[in-house]
């Protein structure tokens, strides 16, 4: 009885579609494209940008300093695929792996 509960549960998680991690890559930035895992091109409607990957920029003087870069086409992504599988965190830039 107690392993046919766990299995039930177990299955009703993955039915769910629980957080997942993946890679992406930018392909287009207007509008905004991802390419995720080498072979899903997600649109901005599936795609959650926090404020950390968004352009800022400040007047020194009589000249524009950039202080954080937006997403630029290449970009590698790390992404947090949200329950259901419908969209998608991006959680930072990846420099490495």
């Amino acid at each position: 009885m107690l392993d046919a509960i766990k299995r039930a549960a177990k299955d009703a998680v993955d039915a769910a579609g629980p957080v997942v991690v993946h890679l992406g890559v930018v392909t287009k930035i207007n509008p905004l494209r991802v390419l995720v895992d080498s072979r899903l091109e997600l649109s901005e409607d599936f795609l959650i940008v926090p404020e950390s990957l968004t352009e800022l920029k400040v007047t020194v003087g009589n000249q524009d300093v950039v202080i954080r870069k937006a997403l630029a086409a290449g970009d590698k992504l790390l992404l947090i695929r949200m329950q259901g599988g419908q969209r998608y965190v991006i959680m930072d830039r990846v420099v490495s792996g």
